[in-house]
């Protein structure tokens, strides 16, 4: 593997890095409740005060940021290791939150689906349509687990599916470079999960007994999932927590671990020239991470493309 540079340290519990065109790199602070840009020489500028616990995001069609919010986790610090843990006392609910990048202004475009709250949004990812994939992680709450699911919407905020419901943890959301499979990366079994999308927002009949979804692969040892990528090749680089590093799928299962420097690595994403420099987010020491990767990132729609 190439070196690991640090680009910026400080960041408090970052998640969901956007390569930007421009070479910054926008990003959450869940801890923090702030949509963050990290510029080129590493200095952090909050874009939005968000509340809550902004987790994933993405760009949508009109330039717009679409942030996942799943209300805030209880954090616990460890060994000078910041450690996000069930539901905090002053937990704000889950949404999905639009946010202009130049003024910062936001709004909650949902709160609900089918009457049922969103419990955690967690990641999300757009469809060549204009639409976006995300996970609810659901969340912990002492003896109680609010169990996950994938979900479906339109960015005007007319349009929310429940797609597969339970997962158990869903947490990271991807595509495949045909668009025709959706991955999700489920937390605490540590699986990586397939859907066939035969439509817009739309899956096959055979997600299985309770649409949960194809089993992709597994990563061996005690290990959690977190959020993912997908690369040019069709691998699905998914974020790996306690054996911390990104643990590479192929499509038919096979994989391979690339280890890094921190117990909660959450998020990667690809950008640089050819998409070949892959953005690491190295939470639990508040950092994030620049290598050059073996192949290139798929390009995102609305933003490399």
């Amino acid at each position: 593997m190439a070196e690991v540079k640090l680009i910026a340290d400080g960041l408090d519990f970052p998640e969901g890095p956007i390569a930007m065109p421009d070479g910054s790199i926008v990003l959450v602070e869940i801890r923090g409740g702030n949509l963050s840009r990290v510029t080129m020489d590493g200095k952090k500028e909050v874009i939005a005060h968000l509340g809550g616990g902004p987790n994933g995001a993405a760009i949508g069609p009109d330039g717009a940021c679409y942030v996942c919010n799943d209300g805030g986790f209880e954090f616990h610090e460890m060994d000078g290791l910041v450690i996000p843990g069930g539901k905090p006392a002053d937990y704000s609910g889950g949404r999905i939150e639009r946010v202009d990048l130049k003024t910062g202004e936001s709004k909650v475009l949902y709160t609900e689906c089918d009457g049922n709250p969103l419990i955690g949004p967690n990641d999300i990812v757009f469809d060549k349509e204009g639409g976006f994939w995300f996970t609810d992680h659901g969340k912990g709450d002492g003896r109680i687990q609010y169990r996950g699911g994938l979900y479906y919407a339109k960015i005007d905020g007319s349009y929310i599916k429940e797609v597969a419901f339970p997962i158990l943890s869903a947490n990271g959301v991807g595509l495949s470079p045909d668009e025709k499979t959706v991955y999700v990366a489920d937390t605490y079994s540590a699986r990586l999960l397939a859907f066939d999308i035969v439509a817009p927002g739309e899956i096959g009949p055979d997600a299985g007994l309770g649409g949960a979804g194809r089993y992709v692969g597994a990563a061996p040892g005690h290990t959690y999932f977190d959020s993912l990528a997908v690369d040019a090749k069709g691998n699905i680089c998914v974020a790996t927590i306690l054996n911390g590093g990104i643990t590479i799928f192929s499509p038919d299962g096979k994989n391979k671990h690339v280890p890094i420097d921190d117990v909660v690595v959450t998020n990667i994403c690809f950008g640089g020239k050819d998409l070949k420099t892959a953005y690491i987010t190295a939470s639990s020491k508040g950092q994030l991470l620049e290598t050059e990767w073996e192949t290139p990132g798929l390009p995102l729609n609305f933003l490399n493309k």
